[in-house]
């Protein structure tokens, strides 16, 4: 086929472009290498394509489109075969081309992209020809747009200048509307200044009444003062005399006895004040009840040296109970962790506050149970039972601090016993006097 268009295969071959590719032709050209690229053996594909042989066409031309290009410039063989396969799709184009006289209703790219494959004789010129005119044409269709371009600019300018005069006309009369009011505020500015000044008379009026009354009260209380000191000084005069009748009609008590009376009354008063702050109870003691002896049903002192408790016994923490006025304070989760820690807290509480509810309830004694309250992750709403007081920690102070807070405020004194396990908790209120015991024994006597 090559041969009867003239001159052999090798006329074509042996031509060479000065210049590169034109872009759209280079485009076709990988477009014509990417179709006939399928229809190769992996044996019939240069080496650096055969990796490319499973694309489609479209990601073969997208991704192997400057390797392919390559190809056909350099192998012959290659660009022979993908000649072949065009001929096979394009034999109207091919044949054309061949016989030197391509269609002129043919596309100039794809008429240059062909002949850049099959290498007719003079396909250098028509692949010069086709970018000269798709130059050309580049350069129509730029300055077709540039006329666009520049008509629609014209149009923008004259809505520009036609909104330019009505925003002028606008502002004109804008202009004319604020001048009218400036002179209208002008009027009423030298109106309201006419009424400041007359408002300044009147002021100036009334300040020079208001001076003259001040003037005549100032004269009224100096009289009232006057009269105030005269009445004063009578007061006086009728308080010495009182006086003086006082000191005669007490003429005729002997001085010594007004003494002694006063001492009297000095040392009754500060006894009953004695005993009003002390609450002294009745006295329930006497002289004969405070000489040693065994008295008939009581047990001798070698009697309870024999039944002495042990400190784990909670029998101890009755007997504590039972002293006057004594106060039970309960390091709450210390407890409830070391009885049943596998509870939730809120459960753990409201055991523990219960038992403390019966415990309070047989003993009598002032019980207070003590939470720390960074375990808490929002305010609890508790209602505390019956006999027993519920405190928590606040934010930045511990469990333990509150005790030994709780254990300063008691006078010194009264039974206060602790229940915890923590053994700085333990030292802390043993040394301000109260009576610490283990967890373990408040749990014994509760269970």
């Amino acid at each position: 086929m090559a041969e009867s268009a003239g001159g052999g295969p090798d006329d074509g071959a042996a031509e060479m472009l000065d210049r590169p590719l034109p872009d759209g032709v280079r485009r076709r050209v990988v477009t014509i290498v990417s179709d006939g690229f399928g229809g190769l053996t992996v044996g019939e594909l240069p080496v650096q394509l055969r990796q490319y042989a499973r694309f489609a066409p479209n990601r073969r031309a997208k991704f192997a489109g400057n390797a392919m290009a390559a190809a056909l410039e350099t192998d012959p063989l290659f660009r022979q075969r993908i000649a072949e396969k065009f001929r096979e799709v394009q034999p109207e184009l091919s044949g054309a081309l061949d016989s030197g006289s391509p269609t002129p209703a043919a596309d100039p790219l794809d008429v240059a992209a062909a002949a850049y494959v099959l290498r007719p004789a003079g396909w250098v010129k028509l692949v010069t020809t086709a970018g000269e005119e798709a130059q050309r044409a580049d350069a129509e269709r730029a300055g077709e747009e540039s006329r666009a371009e520049l008509e629609r600019l014209r149009e923008e300018l004259d809505r520009a200048r036609e909104q330019t005069r009505t925003d002028t006309e606008r502002l004109r009369a804008e202009l004319d509307a604020a001048k009218k009011e400036a002179e209208s505020l002008h009027r009423k500015l030298r109106s309201a200044l006419s009424d400041v000044k007359r408002g300044e008379a009147a002021l100036r009026k009334a300040q020079s009444e208001m001076e003259t009354v001040r003037a005549e009260g100032h004269a009224q209380v100096s009289a009232a003062e006057s009269e105030t000191r005269r009445l004063k000084a009578r007061l006086a005069e009728a308080e010495a005399a009182l006086e003086a009748t006082r000191r005669a009609a007490r003429e005729g008590r002997s001085v010594e006895d007004m003494r002694v009376r006063l001492l009297l009354d000095t040392v009754l008063d500060a006894a009953q004040g004695l005993r009003r702050e002390l609450a002294l109870p009745p006295l329930s003691v006497r002289p004969a009840e405070t000489v040693d002896a065994v008295e008939p049903g009581r047990m001798t002192p070698k009697d309870i040296a024999a039944r002495a408790l042990s400190e784990h016994d909670p029998a101890i923490l009755d007997q504590l109970l039972a002293l006057p006025q004594a106060h039970l304070v309960v390091d709450g989760y210390n407890v409830t962790k070391t009885g049943y820690p596998q509870m939730p807290l809120e459960k753990q509480r409201l055991r523990l506050l219960g038992q403390l509810s019966q415990l309070a309830a047989q003993t009598g004694a002032e019980v207070t149970c003590v939470f720390d309250g960074a375990e808490l992750a929002a305010p609890v709403l508790l209602a505390p039972p019956r006999g027993v007081r519920v405190l928590f920690s606040k934010p930045g102070v511990t469990a333990d601090e509150l005790i030994r807070q709780l254990v300063r405020a008691e006078p010194a004194g009264r039974p206060v016993i602790v229940a915890s396990t923590d053994r700085e908790v333990a030292d802390g209120i043993a040394k301000a006097g109260a009576r610490p015991v283990a967890s373990a024994v408040l749990l014994k006597r509760l269970s």
